[in-house]
């Protein structure tokens, strides 16, 4: 039985069955959104719904008994911790004070689809990596529009208070900027009385939009590469015994060429 439901779990078909039926039900939990459809065809979709429910909760107690008796091995994998939560969050009541919480992860089966997609996976993976740097870009950012912010309201807070009138106006206006959303009409409007305001606004949208941007897509270039290799190297136990197997194999061979030789 556990040898069955390992070579199950680790077979690709499996695999595309498990993606079919998320996808599936993301398509199901959009028509139930609508209340035309639940008042016709209600109680077919309910049904249909708890019929998913539980491939789902085969699925994760196949993947259970294919680590019996190490089942500890299936929690090491947040991803494996993350399908376990959601299905077992869908089998509360309906109904009562956890009603809630069960309506919600049903619509949490939908984000299923990342740990059954490895690519999914991989840009989570990356955009998790890139947090804590992240946080680096953001404060250099932050620095940057408080300095300009501060140098605006010296600049053109006398003119144009709707922009500049105040520190908080100017960090708003200098964050719309960010966007190269209307920049253009606030640098005319400054034009007007100081002929050296693209100097102002210039070095900040290349500075800012340019440089930080830029930072930011270093920073999960680096990251996703990094998240590959990681990838590349957190091989199955099973295959990697079965690689030191075959390169014991190699070398006992080798062993019987060389006496093989020495005999000649």
């Amino acid at each position: 039985m556990v040898g069955w439901c390992k070579k199950l779990s680790e077979s690709k078909w499996f695999g595309r069955i498990v993606l079919a039926v998320i996808l599936f039900n993301a398509v199901l939990i959009g028509v139930e959104s609508s209340r035309e459809m639940m008042a016709r065809h209600g109680r077919l979709l309910l049904s249909i719904g708890q019929v998913v429910q539980a491939i789902f909760v085969i699925e994760i107690l196949i993947r259970l008994v294919a680590h019996y008796p190490r089942v500890d091995r299936f929690f090491k994998s947040g991803w494996n911790v993350f399908d376990f939560c959601v299905v077992a969050l869908t089998l509360l009541p309906a109904a009562g004070p956890l009603a809630g919480v069960a309506r919600l992860a049903r619509v949490l089966r939908v984000l299923r689809l990342i740990t059954a997609w490895p690519e999914l996976r991989l840009i989570v993976s990356t955009m998790l990596r890139s947090i804590p740097s992240m946080g680096h870009v953001i404060l250099l950012l932050t620095l940057l529009i408080y300095i300009y912010a501060v140098l605006g309201v010296q600049f053109f807070g006398e003119r144009q208070p709707e922009f500049f009138g105040s520190l908080g106006q100017a960090c708003l206006s200098l964050f719309v900027i960010l966007t190269l959303e209307g920049w253009a009409d606030v640098q005319a409007a400054s034009l007007e009385y100081a002929p050296w305001a693209w100097l102002y606004y210039g070095s900040f949208v290349v500075i800012a939009v340019f440089v930080v941007i830029n930072l930011f897509i270093a920073v999960v270039t680096n990251n996703l590469q990094q998240a590959k290799l990681e990838d590349d190297r957190s091989m199955p136990c099973e295959k990697s015994d079965l690689l030191k197997s075959l390169d014991d194999l190699k070398r006992q061979i080798e062993q019987v060429e060389a006496r093989l030789r020495d005999r000649k």
